[in-house]
């Protein structure tokens, strides 16, 4: 029996966070402990939290007090721990250790302090000059304060860690399956109004091609076959390499590492959504014709408030560049209502769009103000209750729209990556589908796997969801 001390890691949050809890995995692993399922004889909990909106800082809080009421000690991580720092430690003391990105490469040492009983002070968020990505950064110069005790850049690694080849980071996968996320960069230079990731997540700093390349590699060699690039802006990728155009060049090399069949681009801004762009992502052979874009709004002075670009005309101009390469694109977006100042006249631009827009997936969320951004003091607030009525208005033109676009889907054939065994067959997900957030697809069929992606023929939808038939004609 390993002697071993356990800790459970558990993640909220984004798919950047689960790279992030991946990384922190092969760390601690590598610092002598051992990974545990769940709570339940864990010796330390690190919750990876989520400080993004109001209701994910609650699901952190509450994770982190389920975590201490299972017996075990507990630490915060992520998002919402380097956002407050000293702040959440003195509001939560059911918390044994609040930890900062700064942490991440001496885990191990946090983890023994954690358990002995040591006092670990915390940061205290208005000392952060400058915050330093969790993994970008641990590269060039800065690569010996990252070197792995006992392997020095060479040698085994557990089962399932990343060899420590070069400034790459160590990874370790927890969830396993044919999909993974792949790190593009880390930060963010743009200053949306509403939001306050760059206040704790820093600059945009990209990671070198090679490097990505690399991970990629190795993430092929573990079983995945889809990766989906990820970062807060994937449109800025490469910009602070002196090469505006990086992601257009990396996405080629990306598609053809063995064993991956599928790569799927994420977080797109539309003011940065370059042509050259659109037709790497639609004309690359194994890049899904997929775009994640952020249009928040399509209100031009609603966007200027939100210190974004565009309107409803230069939107609509856009997808018909992207459709004009691929008719068969996939399109999501995330779109905010009442923000400060927003009128009915601009709700309705907004709801207007959408119906001309044929979006496959959206997400409606209502503004709410976010300590330290510049929403938070605008004038022009709107009356909770009207902003829920326009939330629950546009969810339900939405959910209309989307269901629409999944039947017009009828009758056309889809790539399905096959995920997971149903009583009925497979589901998976089709090229405009991405994980989680976007449906999927019921494959039925004789002679499938999982992990392989097949042709399928649509022949009915439910909402956002397809069902297809596998080899029909």
């Amino acid at each position: 029996m390993s002697t071993r001390r356990k800790v459970s890691l558990i993640t909220l949050g984004c798919a950047r966070n689960e790279v992030d809890s991946e990384e922190l995995a092969a760390r601690i692993e590598d610092s002598g402990w051992d990974l545990a399922d769940g709570a339940d004889g864990a010796d330390v909990v690190v919750v990876n939290t989520c400080g993004f909106i109001e209701a994910a800082k609650k699901d952190s809080i509450d994770t982190l007090l389920a975590a201490h009421d299972s017996g075990a000690k507990v630490v915060a991580a992520g998002c919402m721990a380097e956002r407050y720092g000293k702040e959440l430690a003195d509001a939560l003391p059911e918390a044994d250790a609040v930890i900062g990105f700064d942490d991440y490469a001496g885990i191990g040492e946090r983890l023994d302090d954690v358990l002995a009983g040591r006092a670990h002070t915390p940061h205290s968020p208005r000392d952060r000059r400058t915050l330093l990505p969790i993994s970008p950064v641990e590269r060039g110069s800065s690569a010996s304060a990252v070197a792995i005790p006992g392997h020095g850049g060479s040698g085994d690694l557990p089962d399932g860690v990343a060899p420590a080849s070069g400034p790459r980071v160590l990874r370790r996968r927890l969830g396993g399956g044919p999909v993974a996320p792949l790190k593009l960069a880390s930060g963010c230079d743009r200053r949306c109004t509403f939001c306050a990731i760059p206040a704790f997540r820093g600059a945009y700093v990209s990671r070198p091609p090679e490097e990505v390349l690399e991970e990629a590699r190795w993430l092929a060699g573990h079983g995945v076959r889809e990766l989906v690039l990820v970062s807060e802006n994937s449109t800025s990728y490469g910009k602070d390499l002196g090469d505006l155009r990086a992601l257009e060049k990396l996405l080629p090399g990306l598609a053809a590492v063995d064993g991956v069949e599928r790569v799927r681009v994420s977080y797109l801004q539309p003011a940065e959504t370059r042509p050259g762009l659109i037709e790497a992502i639609c004309a690359t052979p194994g890049v899904a014709p997929y775009f994640d874009m952020s249009f928040q709004h399509a209100s031009g002075p609603v966007l200027r408030s939100m210190r974004r670009f565009g309107d409803r005309a230069r939107f609509l101009e856009l997808l018909d560049q992207i459709r004009a390469h691929a008719p068969e694109a996939g399109v999501r977006s995330n779109f905010i209502v009442g923000f400060p100042g927003e009128t009915e006249d601009d709700f309705e631009e907004l709801a207007e769009f959408l119906s001309a827009a044929r979006l496959d997936a959206v997400g409606v969320f209502g503004y709410s103000d976010e300590e330290g951004t510049e929403a938070a003091k605008l004038d022009g607030k709107v009356d909770p209750d009207e902003v829920a009525r326009r939330v629950e208005e546009l969810t339900g033109l939405a959910d209309e729209l989307t269901a629409q676009r999944a039947e017009d889907r009828i009758g056309t054939e889809v790539r399905v990556l096959l995920e997971e065994k149903t009583d009925d067959g497979f589901e998976g997900r089709a090229a405009h589908q991405a994980p989680e957030v976007d449906g999927t697809v019921l494959v039925r069929g004789a002679g499938l796997a999982l992990g392989e992606i097949v042709a399928a023929r649509v022949v009915g939808s439910d909402g956002v969801d397809l069902i297809a038939d596998a080899g029909a004609p």
